[in-house]
C-alpha cells in the first residue's frame, strides 16, 4: 500500500472539501475522530460479525469494501491534522477475531483522543489494517477502491 499517495490523495481531498463545504475549525479533530467511531460502527454493521444472535451473512463484498475505506478516509485524514504523514504502517497478521479486532480499534481510537502521539496513531493503522485483513480485503483491493472513490469525488465537486 502506498501510503505517501493515499496520504497525497487525502490532502487534496480536504482541502477540496474545505473549499466547497464551510468546516468551522473548532473541534475539528473531535469531529473527525467521532467520525471515525461512526464509520467503524458502520463497517461492523456491514460485516454482522457482532450478530450472535442470528445467522445473517454479511453484505456483500463491495460495500464491506467501501465501508472500510470511509473509515480508511477519516484514519487518513486524522493523520494529516496531526502531521503524521511519515510513517511506516508494519502488517500484523492478528489471530482475534473479528468482534475483538473491532473492540480493539476502539480502544486504539480512545488512546489516541487520551493523547495523540505519533505511537498510537500508528497502532490504530495497524490494527485497522489488520482487520482489513481479516475480513479478507486485499492492500490492493483497499488502494484501488480509495483511489476510485477519489476520483469520484474529485469529479462531483470540480473547480
Amino acid at each position: 500500500m502506498d501510503l505517501v499517495k493515499l496520504f497525497e490523495l487525502q490532502e487534496n481531498l480536504d482541502e477540496r472539501t474545505k473549499k466547497n463545504v464551510f468546516i468551522e475549525k473548532k473541534d475539528l479533530l473531535s469531529k473527525k475522530t467521532l467520525a471515525l467511531q461512526v464509520k467503524i460502527a458502520e463497517l461492523a454493521n456491514e460485516t454482522q460479525c457482532f450478530k450472535f444472535w442470528t445467522d445473517n451473512a454479511p453484505t456483500n463484498k463491495d460495500l464491506i469494501l467501501k465501508s472500510y475505506v470511509d473509515c480508511l478516509y477519516f484514519i487518513l485524514t486524522l493523520g494529516l491534522e496531526k502531521g503524521f504523514t511519515d510513517i511506516e504502517v508494519n502488517i500484523k497478521v492478528n489471530e482475534d477475531i473479528i468482534t475483538s479486532q473491532f473492540l480493539n480499534i476502539y480502544i486504539d481510537i480512545n488512546d489516541f483522543i487520551v493523547c495523540s502521539s505519533k505511537d498510537h496513531y500508528i497502532t490504530l493503522f495497524e490494527d485497522f489494517i489488520s482487520l482489513g485483513k481479516k475480513i479478507g480485503l486485499s492492500m490492493k483491493e483497499i488502494e484501488n477502491a480509495y483511489c476510485y472513490n477519489h476520483f469520484i469525488y474529485k469529479e462531483k465537486f470540480k473547480c
